[in-house]
């Protein structure tokens, strides 16, 4: 009873075979077969080597958040050229709720406007860089992952001739509230003001007014590698002495984590506007310039992402089975 049984669950299990086995006596091989079988192997061959390429590319996943971080401190990081000498001159920040931020983090130094040949060489690469990011927005995805990192060439004094320096650069950093603020630069050193603050602009000669100047950096937050922040290589010249300069910038946090870099840093987009200060034809202000800025309340995640492992070794399976199949049907036709 026991080998019927086994006999019976044998039989069973044969029947419910969907992989046939043919005889070999049944078996054929023909030159059309061959050559089909040669294009399928090929054809296999040159899709998983595409598809592993595939597998290796990575993208840019862009996430957003409300920014909950209001306590911590916002850097700013500065790197401008001011055609006037660096006596007359003074930089500073008020934010909105009315509070001066000492600039002890910047340094004063006299420089020559005018660049140097390699100097001028990185400026013109930057600017071109900064076209093409406007016309194609994914040109960033690049730099994210590439983490370039071109960093101007710093001055020297043999960057100077003979003649005495006519523009000041300042720079470093500064830290100051999450809130928004105006940094500028204009006549006069700063002084505390029980109101605000003030500008010793009365000790400086009119003549002397030139605001013509130039942005090798500005960006807020961490320095990451791969982030070409909008103002970068800006130049800007004016014949005026009385000028305003103003730069409207809106912060956005971001959060970068790629293979390369990880941080936390800041983005910014800016809208620029100059006048001529005329009194007598009702344009007011003060001659400088400004940069007000303000803090966006989304926080932007870019995360850097590829194919899953095993998303790969299913679309090889599919590859592999779906030209057998198609060539071994293609086979049976045309032996018939």
């Amino acid at each position: 009873m026991r080998r019927i049984s086994r006999k019976k669950a044998l039989t069973l299990v044969k029947e419910l075979d969907a992989f046939p086995k043919v005889p070999d006596s049944y078996v054929e091989t023909t030159a059309s077969g061959g050559t089909v079988s040669l294009v399928a192997f090929s054809l296999m061959a040159v899709l998983a080597f595409l598809e592993f390429f595939v597998y290796r590319n990575t993208w840019m996943n862009y996430e957003y958040e409300v920014d909950k971080d209001f306590t911590s401190k916002l850097r700013i990081n500065v790197d401008i050229t001011v055609a006037m000498r660096c006596q007359y001159i003074g930089a500073d920040v008020l934010d909105l709720a009315e509070t001066m931020v000492a600039s002890d983090g910047l340094i004063y130094e006299p420089v020559k406007f005018e660049l140097p040949p390699e100097r001028k060489l990185w400026q013109m690469t930057l600017l071109h860089i900064q076209e093409r990011l406007r016309e194609e927005h994914s040109l960033q995805n690049v730099l994210f992952k590439s983490a370039m990192k071109g960093p101007a060439p710093a001055q020297s004094e043999s960057d100077d001739d003979s003649s005495s320096p006519s523009a000041c650069r300042i720079h470093g950093h500064m830290y100051v509230n999450k809130v928004a603020g105006n940094f500028h630069i204009t006549i006069g050193k700063s002084i505390p003001h029980p109101r605000g603050h003030a500008h010793l602009a009365a000790l400086v000669s009119h003549d002397s007014y030139n605001f013509s100047h130039r942005i090798d950096h500005l960006s807020f937050g961490e320095e990451i590698p791969g982030l070409i922040n909008p103002l970068d290589g800006t130049e800007k010249i004016t014949a005026d002495a009385n000028h305003m300069f103003q730069y409207f910038i809106t912060i956005v946090p971001t959060k970068l984590n790629t293979y390369k870099v990880s941080a936390e840093t800041h983005q910014y987009s800016v809208t620029e506007r100059e006048r001529v200060i005329n009194h007598a034809a009702g344009s007011h202000g003060v001659s400088g310039i400004f940069m007000k800025y303000d803090i966006s309340s989304l926080m932007v995640k870019v995360t850097e992402q590829h194919m899953p492992l095993w998303q790969f070794l299913v679309r090889l399976c599919g590859i592999v089975g779906g030209i057998f199949s198609t060539t071994g049907r293609e086979d049976m036709l045309v032996s018939l």
